[in-house]
């Protein structure tokens, strides 16, 4: 498995290629605080890793959802200071999960591409099970893709987990998600729109409230996801603490 030290050391402009924007606009995000500072290596070259690709991927993914760069600032100095890229691989996986990206079609190269990494016939397995890809065009090498779960689908590749084990994982976490998705979605219809409708009949009225609940979805997002988090942490050393 891949510890963050053997990560690649990516240069700006490789950085800005692999995370599909502009070195501008990386320098743009270091400015404002939303990078942390690269590694200065010789010659004073600074070089970026795995985290730095992660956080581009949530700032790209929350803009994407309409947040302003003051909301993305705020959502970004509420995580842990010490979230690995695999932890804000998965925020931003659950962060697109409210508007999923289409279906792509890709290449095996431009799939490997955006991995990042060359693909093996058993890492292909293990993402069309995931739900990654599908073989669109199997006698063309087409793959039908789904960007917005790529990075988080090849981060565990490197997991030395059973296949299977995943898979039931990710059934588990389906089904717990969808029951908390629910009941939260009960108690913001009842406590707060059903109200505000009674009280309002204002069409403008009912139009900002629309907007606010969607704009509530990367925030209630960011503290389901930071509550797990440390959740599991708490549950895995109660497991695995030797007495």
């Amino acid at each position: 498995m891949a510890t963050e030290a053997e990560e690649p050391k990516l240069t700006v402009d490789e950085l800005a290629a692999r995370a599909g924007v502009t070195v501008r606009t990386v320098r743009f995000y270091s400015t404002r605080g939303l990078l942390p500072p690269p590694v200065i290596g010789p010659r004073r070259v600074g070089h970026y890793g795995h985290d730095h690709l992660s956080r581009l991927a949530l700032i790209e993914e929350l803009q994407h959802q309409g947040m302003t760069l003051a909301a993305i600032e705020r959502y970004l100095e509420q995580l842990p200071p010490d979230l690995s890229a695999h932890d804000l691989a998965i925020h931003r996986a659950l962060v697109a999960s409210w508007a999923p990206d289409s279906p792509e079609d890709a290449s095996r190269a431009e799939l490997e591409r955006r991995a990042g990494r060359s693909l093996s016939g058993q890492d292909l397995d293990r993402l069309a099970a995931m739900g990654v890809l599908e073989r669109s065009a199997p006698e063309d090498g087409v793959f039908r893709l789904d960007p917005g779960l790529l990075r988080l689908g090849v981060e565990l590749l490197d997991v030395p987990i059973a296949h299977e084990t995943i898979l039931a994982a990710r059934t588990v976490l389906l089904e717990h998600t969808r029951s908390a998705a629910q009941e939260l979605t009960r108690l913001f219809r009842d406590e707060v729109w059903n109200p505000y409708r009674e009280r309002e009949a204002d069409p403008e009225h009912v139009k900002a409230m629309k907007s606010l609940s969607a704009h509530m979805q990367p925030m209630v997002l960011q503290a389901l996801v930071t509550a797990f988090q440390r959740s599991l942490k708490e549950e895995l050393r109660a497991a695995f603490t030797t007495e």
